[in-house]
């Protein structure tokens, strides 16, 4: 898998509104792994491409009018079946992390990638997202130079009072093995 202009190659790219630009748009030295799934639990669905973009409607269950006024995005989305979707050029800021802290500096929506998968916090990843989840980290590592195994965290890491993502069922060493 190869990046060209900070979009990956042969993969979905469904543009999201919400993101900004990186004070430094070469300073990318963070992955931050998130799960999402909307309405919660359920899967196969394109809610998550229309709350990226700004187009869920909030009819569509309960659980959207709670959410309906936020801006999000992360950069990447990797579904149940392994498709790949990106929203946001990794060279600019893609807001995923919200109030966030890695090694003493906050704010990580500065300096990181953000990658969704489509999931929840307490239910188990599928075989065809890790092998995506892989293909596309080792891509974004051999892209950008500041990047490696060692700068890869979940939400929780980043956001331990807020967030549970990507949940004790995602397998960190068999993921990281793989890299």
């Amino acid at each position: 898998m190869l990046i060209s202009n900070h979009i990956l190659d042969n993969t979905k790219l469904v543009k999201s509104p919400n993101y900004s630009e990186r004070t430094n748009d070469s300073d990318i030295r963070l992955i931050v792994i998130h799960c999402i799934s909307l309405p919660p639990k359920i899967y196969g669905n394109s809610y998550i491409e229309d709350f990226f973009c700004n187009k869920l409607n909030p009819n569509d269950h309960d659980y959207f009018r709670e959410i309906k006024d936020l801006k999000v995005s992360s950069h990447v989305l990797i579904k149940r079946s392994g498709e790949i979707i990106q929203f946001v050029p990794f060279n600019k800021k893609a807001w995923h992390a919200g109030l966030s802290s890695f090694k003493n500096e906050e704010n990580c929506n500065d300096f990181s990638i953000g990658i969704e998968l489509e999931g929840y916090h307490t239910e188990k990843y599928t075989n065809n997202q890790y092998e995506s989840l892989v293909e596309v980290s080792k891509a974004l590592i051999n892209n950008y130079r500041d990047l490696n195994k060692d700068n890869i965290v979940g939400h929780s890491d980043i956001s331990p009072d807020r967030k549970q993502d990507p949940g004790k069922y995602f397998e960190w060493s068999y993921y990281l093995e793989r890299l």
